[in-house]
């Protein structure tokens, strides 16, 4: 009889503990930046364990292999990239250290955001004399929410084909995300409507679809081509350029350097703005919803 009661109360210690022990993540997802990250969480909940090779203040052309980067890209079930060769310069290589063959382009575990939304900016000839220009387009096109809620689409069902015990919970969690996004988009155009025709300079051309969906102008770039940091003698040239075709705002993302848009805002009598570009820069822009309300008030609190 002390045996029997000694199994029984095993028997119910491990089931309790089973009770309270934390629901295990079903896949390992590794996503390139942090806003593709933001997504897949909302999409996943707690059935994905997340992580994002980088962060928001780090430039998503440039990142570093180091190990333990490695050891999240050989343990991912599924990455997801922006992909139009914004990554091109590290993506590559990071997969082929990780030995992680489900991930490699043209798998299942591939999943690249910007073969889903309509792209600007797509070269007419190629021509690396002109920069650090991308040959499928403007791969920064996470800046109009309406390509977030395209990716979200194809998303989830990649979600439901790498986990498809989960499938269900990917649909719904998708169709939740969505009906939330749509009020919060048309929140934003509303509040945005005084941003119509504005026009002005931006660092890198890392800006377009945001300009392209508030109908803002840009009249000139403080990098001269892509990718190349301006010279004082250039930046003087544009400052000239702004004598005869006026911008109110000079603007940048969080992980740019603060100098060239200081002086020209200083010496051109506008003010210099700074988005957070993407999830995490600062504490304003914890989420995507909040990414969103904190560049659409900045960029309003500069035009007043």
């Amino acid at each position: 009889m002390k045996t029997l009661h000694t199994k029984l109360l095993a028997g119910a210690a491990l089931a309790f503990a089973a009770v309270l022990a934390p629901a295990q993540a079903a896949i390992n997802v590794l996503t390139c930046e942090p806003e593709w990250a933001a997504l897949t969480q909302e999409l996943a909940g707690d059935k994905a364990s997340v992580s994002s090779a980088t962060n928001a203040l780090q430039d998503p052309h440039r990142v570093e292999a180091r190990p333990g980067l490695i050891a999240r890209t050989r343990n991912a079930d599924l990455l997801v990239c922006t992909g139009l060769d914004l990554e091109a310069g590290w993506l590559p290589l990071l997969v082929q250290q990780s030995g992680n063959a489900k991930i490699g382009r043209g798998q299942p575990g591939y999943f690249e955001a910007g073969s889903f939304v309509p792209r600007l900016d797509v070269p007419t000839k190629l021509d690396r004399a002109e920069g650090d220009v991308h040959a499928f387009g403007n791969p920064h096109v996470h800046l109009n929410p309406h390509n977030i809620a395209l990716v979200s689409v194809q998303l989830a069902k990649r979600l439901a084909a790498i986990d498809p015990a989960n499938a269900a919970f990917y649909a719904a969690r998708q169709a939740d995300f969505s009906a939330r996004w749509t009020g919060a988009m048309r929140k934003w155009e509303t509040q945005a409507a005084p941003l119509r025709g504005v026009a002005l300079v931006e660092h890198h051309r890392n800006m377009e679809y945001l300009l392209n969906w508030l109908g803002m102008r840009q009249v000139g770039t403080l990098e001269p081509k892509p990718g190349v940091e301006p010279s004082a003698s250039q930046l003087g040239q544009l400052l000239a350029q702004l004598q005869q075709q006026p911008a109110k705002l000079v603007l940048r993302a969080a992980y740019q350097d603060e100098r060239a848009s200081g002086w020209l805002s200083q010496r051109a009598h506008i003010p210099a703005v700074v988005i957070p570009y993407t999830v995490g820069a600062d504490n304003e822009s914890r989420d995507l919803f909040a990414l969103f309300d904190t560049t659409v008030q900045r960029l309003l609190q500069a035009v007043k």
